[in-house]
C-alpha cells in the first residue's frame, strides 16, 4: 500500500509552497497526497467573515486552490482532500500519526503562519510522533542559488538512528549528495575524564576524534544507501551555527528532535529552533529517542 504525505493548508502563499514541496515529494516516493485544512465554525471569527457559509466556502476554497494547482504540476499524483472538523493542533497531531510525512507552510526568519503562529505550530512539532518538514516560499535571490545537497546535523548515540535514515532516503529519493554536519567544542574540563582523553589520544587529537565518530555515524547508513554520495563535514563550533552554515547548497535540512517527556512539551532544542528561523530550504524535524 502507498504511503501518504499529508499537508496542512491555510491559504498563505507558504502553505502552497508546503503544497508544491509535498507534491514533489509524494511523486518521488509512489504516496498519495492529503490536503487538510482544519477549521471549525466561531461566530467571532475574523477577518474571514461572520457568516458560516462564508467562512465554510473560503476553506473548501483553500483545498481547491491548492488541488487545483497539484494536479497542474502532478496530473498523475493520487491525491484526496479534506477539511477538518476539529480544533489544529489535535487535528494535525491525528494527521502526522496516520501519515509517513507532514509538510506545513513556515514564514521562516520568525514563527510560523497562518494559524500555525505562535504555539500552535510549536505544539506541532514538540508532540508529532514522525516526521514534520516546514517550508516556506523562498525569496527570490535564495530562488537562484543551486540546490543540490540534503545537509544533516549528526549527534551521538541513539538520537542519529532515525535522522539518519530519514536524510539518507531523502538523498536516495532526490538523487543528491548528503552532507553529513557534525559541529564540536573543547569540552570542559570537568567532564573530560581520563577515558575520554585516552579517546582522543589514540585518534589523534579532537578534532580527528570527531571525525572517526562522525565516519562511524554513518558508515551503517552508507552501507544500507550505496547510492548516495556522502560528504563528512566536521567543524568547531556551535551546532546550530555550524549546521546554517553548511546550508548553502541544501535543498533539505534534517534536524532531530527529542521526543518530550511530560515536563518539556515547551522545548523543541536549540539546533531545531534555530534551523526552523534561519534556514534558507525546507527543514525536516525527526523525532528520535
Amino acid at each position: 500500500m502507498p504511503g501518504i504525505v499529508t499537508v496542512g493548508l491555510d491559504g498563505t502563499d507558504h502553505s502552497l509552497a508546503a503544497a508544491d514541496w509535498a507534491a514533489a515529494e509524494a511523486a518521488r516516493r509512489g504516496a498519495r497526497l492529503r490536503l487538510v485544512h482544519a477549521w471549525i465554525w466561531r461566530p467571532l471569527d475574523v477577518p474571514v467573515a461572520a457568516d458560516e457559509e462564508v467562512q465554510r466556502h473560503w476553506a473548501a476554497g483553500v483545498l481547491r486552490e491548492a488541488a487545483a494547482r497539484v494536479v497542474e504540476n502532478f496530473p498523475d499524483l493520487p491525491v484526496t482532500r479534506e477539511i477538518l472538523a476539529a480544533e489544529t493542533v489535535p487535528a494535525l497531531l491525528a494527521e502526522a500519526a496516520a501519515a509517513d510525512l507532514l509538510v506545513l507552510g513556515s514564514r521562516g526568519h520568525g514563527t510560523l503562519v497562518g494559524y500555525l503562529l505562535g504555539s500552535v505550530g510549536l505544539h506541532v512539532l514538540r508532540q508529532a510522533t514522525t516526521p514534520v518538514v516546514l517550508v516556506r516560499s523562498p525569496r527570490r535571490d535564495e530562488a537562484e542559488q543551486p540546490r543540490d545537497e540534503v545537509v544533516v546535523g549528526v549527534q551521538d548515540g541513539r538520537e542519529s538512528g532515525p535522522v539518519l535514515e530519514f536524510a539518507f532516503a531523502a538523498a536516495a529519493a532526490q538523487g543528491t549528495t548528503l552532507r553529513a554536519v557534525r559541529a564540536w567544542n573543547i569540552p570542559p574540563v570537568l567532564v573530560w575524564g581520563g577515558e575520554a582523553m585516552r579517546a582522543a589520544d589514540d585518534a589523534g587529537g579532537l578534532e580527528p576524534l570527531e571525525r572517526k565518530r562522525l565516519t562511524d555515524a554513518v558508515r551503517p547508513w552508507r552501507e544500507r544507501f550505496p547510492q548516495v554520495e556522502v560528504v563528512e563535514h566536521v567543524e568547531m563550533g556551535g551546532a546550530g551555527q555550524v549546521l546554517l552554515a553548511g546550508c548553502a547548497r541544501a535543498r533539505l535540512l534534517v534536524v532531530g528532535r527529542r521526543s518530550p517527556g511530560r515536563h518539556d512539551l515547551r522545548k523543541i532544542g536549540a539546533v531545531a529552533h534555530a534551523a526552523l528561523h534561519h534556514a534558507p530550504c525546507p527543514v525536516a524535524v525527526v523525532p528520535h529517542p
